[in-house]
C-alpha cells in the first residue's frame, strides 16, 4: 500500500492513478484522510492517559495509597476504556481503505481504461509460416496420446488435464533449461551486456520449491488475494493455494530486514499453481490455455529503491532472452494503467506467436511494484550508512509452462504430427531432434 504521507503531500497525482486505473469514485481520498487525522487525533488522547495512570501510578508505589490519586486513576482508566475501542475501530477503518488506494503508475506507462488500450512497444521475429495448414497445440497432443482432458474431466472436472508422455519430457526439458541458465552467472552477464543494462548485478538466481499454500494473512500482505473469486481456500482453513509461485516468494522475508549488502535477493521458484479462472468459461475450453491448474516457473527479486526499475528493465531481458533460445516469434506489449494491476507500478507482457491459433498469445508477465508490497510485508533494508527503508520488489514469468509447451508444440509442429525439438532443448532430451 501507499504511505499516507505521500499520499498527503501527492493528493493530484493519486487521484490520477485512481481514475487512470479504473476505480473511479470507489475510492475517496478525503475519507482516508479525514480517518488518518481521527486516529491521530485518538492517538494521542490515548498516549496522554496511559502516561498520566503511569505517572500516577509510580506516586503511589512510593507512599500511601492517597484517595484522590486514586480517584484520579479510575477516572482515567474510564476515559482510556472509551477511548481505545473507538482507537481500534477507526484505525481498522482506515487501513482497510488505505489498502484500496492503488500504486502510482510510472510516467511511461499508457493511459488507458481496458487492455486494448496496452500498446505493442516491438515486434520480434516473423509469425512461423508452414506449407501445410498449422494444427492447434491441442489437435498435435490428441493425435499423440500426449494430452487427455476428458478422463481428468470425469476424475476433477473442467480445465484439468492429464499431460503424459513426450509432453511430460518436453515440459521437463524447459525446466531444466531455464534452472540452469539462470543459476550460471555467465548467462546473467551475458543477458546484461546484450541489453546495456546498468546499475544491475550480475548475482545469479536461487533455486526454490516453495509451498503451494498460504495464509490469508500473508495472501492479504501481497495484495494478491484479491479477486477471490478466481482463488481456491481451503474449507475450514485460512489458507489458501496459491496463484503463482510469486506470492509465496514475494511473503517469505515477510517482518524481515536484509542487509544491504546481501541485495538483490533473486529467487527463482518453480510451483503448481492453481486459479478458478472466474468469468472465462467457454472460453479457450481446448487444450490447456486457462487451466485450474498448470505449473510455472517464477522470478522474484528484492532491491533497493535506486534499483528496482534497472531489476524490472533486467527480468524482462532474461524473458525476451528465454523465449529467444526457443527462437519463437514474439512481441513485447507495455500494459496501460488499468491492465497493469492494483500493486504494480508498470508492467510488461511478452506475447509468442501461436499458429495453431493464428494470434499472439501472452505468455510472460513482469510486475514492478516499488515498494507497494513491502509496506504491508513489512520487508525492509538496513542501508551501508545505517538506515533502515523498505525494500522495492519485482516478479516477472520465467515460462509458465502450459503456453510454453503450447508455444513449442504450434511452432514447431510437422505436416506428419511431430514436432521438432528447439535447438536448445535437445541436450535435456537425450539428443533427439523431434517428438
Amino acid at each position: 500500500m501507499l504511505d499516507i504521507n505521500y499520499i498527503r503531500a501527492n493528493q493530484n497525482k493519486v487521484e490520477d492513478a485512481i481514475r487512470n486505473k479504473g476505480y473511479g469514485d470507489e475510492i475517496d481520498l478525503g475519507e482516508i484522510l479525514k480517518l488518518d487525522d481521527e486516529r491521530k487525533k485518538l492517538a494521542m488522547e490515548a498516549d496522554k492517559l496511559r502516561h498520566d495512570r503511569n505517572e500516577i501510578s509510580a506516586k503511589m508505589k512510593n507512599g500511601k495509597p492517597d484517595a484522590a490519586l486514586i480517584e484520579q486513576g479510575k477516572k482515567l482508566k474510564k476515559q482510556l476504556a472509551e477511548i481505545e475501542p473507538k482507537l481500534t475501530e477507526v484505525e481498522a477503518s482506515f487501513i482497510s481503505k488505505l489498502k484500496t488506494v492503488p500504486n502510482i503508475p510510472e510516467d511511461d506507462v499508457p493511459v488507458g481504461l481496458s487492455e486494448d488500450e496496452n500498446e505493442v512497444a516491438e515486434v520480434c521475429g516473423e509469425p512461423t509460416k508452414f506449407d501445410f495448414t498449422p494444427r492447434t497445440h491441442y489437435e498435435l497432443a490428441q493425435e499423440r496420446g500426449w494430452l487427455d482432458k476428458e478422463r481428468a474431466a470425469k476424475v476433477t472436472g473442467s480445465r484439468f488435464a492429464y499431460i503424459k508422455g513426450d509432453m511430460v519430457k518436453l515440459q521437463m526439458a524447459i525446466v531444466n533449461f531455464v534452472m540452469n541458465s539462470l543459476t550460471d552467472e555467465n548467462v546473467i552477464k551475458e543477458i546484461i551486456k546484450k541489453n546495456k543494462l546498468k546499475d544491475v548485478s550480475t548475482k545469479p538466481f536461487t533455486l526454490v520449491l516453495p509451498p503451494l499454500m498460504l495464509r490469508t494473512e500473508m495472501y492479504d500482505a501481497m495484495d494478491r488475494l484479491e479477486p477471490r473469486e478466481d482463488r481456491y481456500k481451503i474449507e475450514g482453513q485460512e489458507l489458501w493455494l496459491q496463484g503463482s509461485a510469486e506470492h509465496v516468494l514475494g511473503s517469505m522475508h515477510q517482518g524481515e530486514i536484509f542487509e544491504e549488502k546481501e541485495l538483490p535477493i533473486r529467487y527463482l521458484g518453480y510451483a503448481t499453481s492453481f486459479r478458478e479462472e472466474a468469468g472465462t468459461y467457454g472460453k479457450d475450453m481446448e487444450g490447456i490455455i486457462r487451466m485450474h491448474q498448470f505449473d510455472k516457473l517464477e522470478m522474484e527479486s528484492f532491491t533497493t529503491k535506486e534499483t528496482s526499475r534497472s531489476e524490472h528493465e533486467f527480468f524482462v531481458a532474461i524473458q525476451r532472452w528465454l523465449v529467444e533460445q526457443l527462437e519463437l516469434p514474439y512481441r513485447v506489449i507495455r500494459k496501460c494503467t488499468y491492465d497493469i494491476g492494483k500493486p504494480d507500478a508498470r508492467g510488461i507482457d511478452i506475447e509468442v506467436w501461436m499458429p495453431g491459433q493464428d494470434k499472439y498469445r501472452e505468455t510472460h508477465t513482469a510486475d514492478y511494484m516499488t515498494d507497494y508490497q513491502s509496506r504491508r510485508l513489512g520487508t525492509r533494508v538496513r542501508r551501508a550508512e545505517g538506515e533502515v527503508e523498505l525494500v522495492h520488489t519485482n516478479d516477472a514469468t520465467a515460462f509458465a509452462l502450459g503456453r510454453a509447451m503450447v508455444a513449442v508444440i504450434e511452432n514447431y509442429q510437422n505436416e506428419d504430427y511431430t514436432v521438432t525439438i528447439p535447438t536448445v532443448l535437445r541436450k535435456y532430451l537425450d539428443g533427439k531432434e523431434k517428438l
